[in-house]
């Protein structure tokens, strides 16, 4: 059995690569939000509309896939190495089937773009960057199912290094696509997402060929021993996944539809969403990695019946989290200007992005709770109970409460609060949830100690 500080160290080699990962994804979105915003006003706002929609809908896929995960996690537990290839060849399958309508969800939102008073300029861009994004969309679920198992297996390196050169590829392929240089037409705002998937398919060819050469996959035979669907293996991806996909939905949601909603107040007042939102997901990018290895270290515990192991898992990575997301918020406060300022050059904009950035600061400690008591319970096969908790906190009382601070207010207390009122709910949101969840995984790390749960 494992010490806290082996433990601890474990954690750390697991979850810095993926860290980098999703920092180098994050600096992706960011740098098409700094480019789109000093290209115009419109765009920003259009990219803020259109990426948050593009985002929801990749959330439930990939979350859907992050099956594969817990799943792979549990073989490597109990030492069943010739179940991992079948297993993932399976989440292969079920990406492709989840790309078909995505894909036309992607080219066909009209019923979506309904729920906004957009203005014309702003949907016409809106519309035109899902068009040319969603042709990337097969590309990132096969990728991130490759994602999910190399994650699960701790190999978690490859995976730094392929985001880093995606990131570097597309950086400067968006700047030539929005502004028009390097013989390309000037494509503004849609030119990220022609970027974003030309990238996509880059990144799942790289993946592909390493996962070929490299001789630490070759006991798994994913490719020289190919299956075709299974349906009962399927299911129970199926059983995991949708609860996992429908609760990254819910949680994403919670944030990027907010954009659409308060698109009646201008596009200055998305464009100062859109920059807090990205600080928003740039910072969730730390709890988020140290919930994934936290994720395979309590499914690989549970495979192998140690429950002791997989609580003490846990309880470290809910430390180590909480722990560095206070530091960062802290930091985050005291550099907040200059930050506001490299992202737009419009002062009414930046002042209001301004002063939403004290909502992040918030709910940081929260939030890492909240984001690695939800992955631990995945890590034993937990996934319905937590789809519950994640809607009734972020579509309830994020969502839903935020829509009546903004619009309503509480009467005579307190005055509508436009945009701020949804960041308010957020705090009040993540409160919540990190209560729920840490009950929730308690009273499961404590009743369960040998078996996998399943729920």
């Amino acid at each position: 059995m494992k010490s806290h500080s082996a433990l601890l160290r474990r954690i750390v080699e697991l979850a810095w690569p993926v860290l980098i990962a999703q920092l180098s994804s994050m600096t992706q979105m960011v740098s098409d939000t700094v480019l789109a915003g000093r290209y115009g006003t419109e765009d920003l706002a259009a990219v803020a509309v259109a990426s948050g929609i593009y985002i929801s809908i990749v959330m439930l896929m990939v979350g859907i896939l992050q099956a594969v995960a817990p799943t792979v996690a549990h073989h490597v537990g109990a030492g069943r190495s010739d179940a991992i290839g079948p297993a993932v060849q399976q989440g292969f399958w079920l990406a492709v089937a989840l790309a078909v309508p995505a894909v036309l969800f992607l080219r066909h939102p009209d019923w979506l773009m309904q729920l906004s008073d957009m203005s014309p300029a702003v949907e016409t861009r809106a519309r035109d960057y899902l068009s040319s994004v969603a042709w990337g969309l097969p590309a990132v679920l096969l990728y991130r199912t490759f994602y999910a198992f190399t994650n699960a297996l701790g190999r978690t390196r490859v995976l730094m290094f392929i985001s880093l050169a995606t990131t570097a590829v597309h950086i400067p392929l968006s700047w030539a696509l929005i502004n028009g240089h390097l013989g390309f037409p000037p494509l503004g705002g849609t030119g990220c997402a022609v970027s974003s998937a030309c990238i996509s398919w880059l990144a799942f060819t790289t993946a592909l060929i390493h996962v070929t050469r490299t001789p630490a996959y070759a006991p798994y035979h994913l490719f020289s021993r190919w299956q075709p669907p299974h349906p009962k293996t399927l299911a129970e991806l199926l059983r995991l996944g949708l609860p996992m996909g429908f609760s990254s939905f819910v949680e994403i949601t919670a944030f990027t539809l907010i954009a659409l909603l308060v698109a009646r107040l201008g596009a200055g007042v998305v464009a100062g969403h859109r920059i807090v939102g990205n600080l928003s997901a740039l910072i969730y990018m730390l709890p988020l990695a140290l919930a994934i290895a936290t994720l395979v270290l309590v499914g690989q515990a549970v495979g192998g019946r140690d429950g002791v192991a997989a609580r003490r898992a846990a309880t470290v990575g809910i430390l180590l989290a909480t722990g560095l997301s206070t530091l960062v918020s802290i930091a985050l406060w005291f550099v907040r200007d200059p930050i506001m300022a490299a992202y737009t050059s419009d002062p009414a904009v930046r002042d209001l992005a301004a002063s939403l950035v004290i909502y992040i600061c918030l709910y940081q400690f929260f939030d890492a709770i909240q984001t690695v008591a939800a992955h631990a319970l995945r890590g034993y096969k937990i996934t319905f109970g937590p789809m519950l908790v994640h809607t009734l906190c972020f579509w309830g009382i994020g969502l839903g409460g935020g829509y009546w601070l903004a619009f309503f207010g509480l009467g005579a207390l307190l005055p509508p609060q436009g945009v701020a009122g949804f960041w308010q709910a957020a705090v009040l949101s993540n409160i919540a949830a990190a209560v729920l969840f840490g009950g929730y995984l308690h009273l499961v790390s404590q009743s369960r100690d040998a078996e996998p749960a399943a729920c």
